[in-house]
């Protein structure tokens, strides 16, 4: 059976708990959201994660950024027994001038560890379509498999041929589709600069337009039993799931 998962932001406590109570009243049938560690941002992922279990029947997904992690320091979220998941990230390097200090771990140490100190855990990786060639990104998944991944999360896609052919290589793993709209040309040159995105000649950058292609994944990847991640950047959070709910099971 298909799950959907939907991520939000944890900007402040309350603003969270909002959003939460939104999914809620607008996909009732979700279970399942996931939190992104932003660097920009005081609230943890793993914090915030635990303050949504403890309030609302959800399971939450909260993500580490393996290049966070010091040798030998604990694994955030380990000792939370209220958690069931997390997903382990890579993390962008901080901004140029910032004193963050960050370590040169890959995701597989990281998942490794998690697998080794808290095997309770669920930990899923991250599969990138874009920023390599294929091969070396399969080669990666391969490494994070190996590490213990249960599953991944994929950056999101925005191309309906390139979906098929990513289901198709991980067609043996359990896998979160990535879905975001991309509102416009000032958003899609960051995702091209950033992320190696190449969207199709036709891709349509209207809130319209993107959930129309929203649609369109979510009714592949129903069709092939998969699962899906909802990442609504810069729309209005309960309008854009409202246009998707009669299309998601879960």
């Amino acid at each position: 059976m298909t799950r959907v998962s939907v991520e939000l932001v944890p900007r402040t406590p309350e603003s969270l708990m909002a959003d939460v109570q939104t999914v809620r009243d607008i996909l009732p049938q979700v279970s399942t959201l996931n939190v992104p560690d932003l660097i920009r941002f005081d609230l943890r992922s793993h914090d915030a994660a635990s303050l949504i279990v403890k309030q609302a029947p959800f399971e939450v997904i909260a993500h580490v950024r393996a290049t966070d992690i010091a040798p030998n320091a604990p694994l955030p979220g380990a000792d939370r027994p209220e958690l069931t998941s997390i997903l382990v990230v890579a993390g962008d390097p901080p901004p140029a001038g910032s004193d963050r200090v960050v370590y040169p771990n890959t995701s597989a140490q990281i998942i490794e560890r998690y697998r080794r100190e808290a095997p309770h855990l669920k930990v899923y990786a991250v599969f990138d379509p874009y920023r390599r060639a294929p091969y070396q990104e399969l080669e990666e998944i391969a490494r994070k498999r190996d590490a213990g991944a249960c599953g991944f999360f994929t950056q999101p896609l925005f191309d309906i041929p390139m979906l098929e052919y990513c289901m198709d290589w991980l067609r043996d793993d359990t896998v979160f589709w990535g879905i975001s709209p991309v509102l416009g040309d000032k958003s899609r040159r960051y995702w091209e600069r950033m992320n190696h995105v190449i969207f199709p000649r036709d891709y349509d950058g209207t809130l319209d337009g993107n959930i129309a292609f929203a649609r369109r994944m979510l009714a592949v990847v129903t069709a092939k039993n998969d699962n899906a991640y909802l990442m609504p950047l810069k729309v209005e959070l309960a309008s854009y799931l409202g246009a998707l709910g009669d299309i998601i099971t879960g």
